[in-house]
């Protein structure tokens, strides 16, 4: 159990860290707090002893860890209503009868991103509630098949597929192996279970198992980018944390490119869930704040990534304005 001062410690250095992306000094503290050195550095020890600060380097200052974000998102952060200079560029969108409401979403999650520096990601229904029927495969002739993807929901993919040397009892044996292993499997889970449930397998009974693995996976990707927008994500580059472009910004951005990330970002009701560092399973250092929306039975995703050094309470607050006027919106177009 945390002490007042020892929270108002860790506020100071989680607020102060996300201005700066610098390690935050007991002298910062003790000039802020009005208390003695001796005790600002003591509950700064006891802080990072339980997990909730971190050392970085050599430097005589801290940072927040995992721990302490999600502490500081749980217990300490002030949730107020959205700021003026916020709404009022929001409100533009959402006062503009001319767009689409899918366009109106869109557009909001863009200028978010313009606002924050974070990418912003948008999650359709097709992806959220849809669980794959059937697969199945016509011949075409000449080494060519339409594969077809049905979900419980009547939602249809196709995709014309050439695949030469591969046999009509190979595409057979695989369109039943499927189906048998991953009908019934929510659609933003197939991906993953073509991989570690239906690969393994694939290879121990059909000659030409990696051609027409991948095609099929190939439908599965088309389905799912279908339903997933993507916007901002260079953004992050303006961000002092991903500025240089190492291994882990590249990793960052192939996870946004890609739009692979669906199973990340399904939330499963309706309030701001917060995942910080390895719960994002993106990377260690980024932050996914999210949200679903429904517009007459007609369900959704709002997502938001950065950096762990997040200005959680703008982003929360600003998801919840978003996902209230989407939801007025829908409700005066009925």
């Amino acid at each position: 159990m945390l002490s007042e001062r020892e929270k108002n410690i860790l506020k100071i250095i989680v607020q102060e860290y996300v201005k700066t992306a610098k390690p935050v000094s007991s002298s910062m503290i003790c000039d802020f707090l009005k208390v003695s050195s001796a005790t600002v550095r003591n509950d700064m020890a006891y802080l990072e002893e339980m997990g909730y600060l971190e050392k970085e380097h050599t430097s005589s200052g801290r940072i927040p860890s995992d721990k302490g974000y999600n502490f500081y998102v749980d217990h300490l952060l002030d949730l107020k209503k959205i700021s003026g200079e916020d709404m009022l560029k929001l409100q533009l969108i959402f006062q503009n009868k001319s767009l689409e409401l899918s366009d109106t979403i869109s557009r909001s999650l863009e200028i978010v991103s313009e606002m924050t520096d974070y990418a912003t990601i948008k999650l359709g229904e097709k992806s959220l509630d849809n669980r794959l029927k059937e697969i199945k495969a016509i011949n075409l002739g000449d080494s060519h098949i339409v594969a077809i993807v049905v979900t419980d929901k009547g939602y249809v993919e196709h995709k014309n597929i050439y695949l030469p040397n591969v046999t009509t009892e190979d595409i057979e044996k695989t369109v039943k192996l499927i189906n048998d292993l991953i009908v019934g499997t929510p659609l933003v889970d197939v991906r993953e279970k073509l991989e570690f449930n239906v690969k393994p397998v694939i290879g121990k009974y059909i000659k030409q198992h990696e051609v027409i693995y991948d095609a099929f996976y190939d439908v599965f990707n088309k389905m799912m980018l279908k339903n997933i927008e993507v916007l901002g994500e260079k953004n992050i580059l303006k961000i002092p944390e991903f500025k240089e472009k190492s291994d882990k910004t590249y990793k960052i951005l192939e996870s946004l490119e890609e739009k692979n990330i669906a199973n990340i970002i399904d939330s499963d009701g309706s309030n701001i869930t917060v995942c910080i560092g390895k719960e994002t399973n993106i990377d260690n250092d980024v932050t996914v704040i999210k949200t679903s929306y429904n517009i007459k039975g007609e369900k959704g995703t709002l997502a938001i990534v950065g950096p762990k050094r997040m200005e959680y309470a703008r982003v929360m607050n600003m998801l919840n304005y978003i996902k209230e006027q989407i939801e007025k919106l829908g409700e005066e177009n009925e």
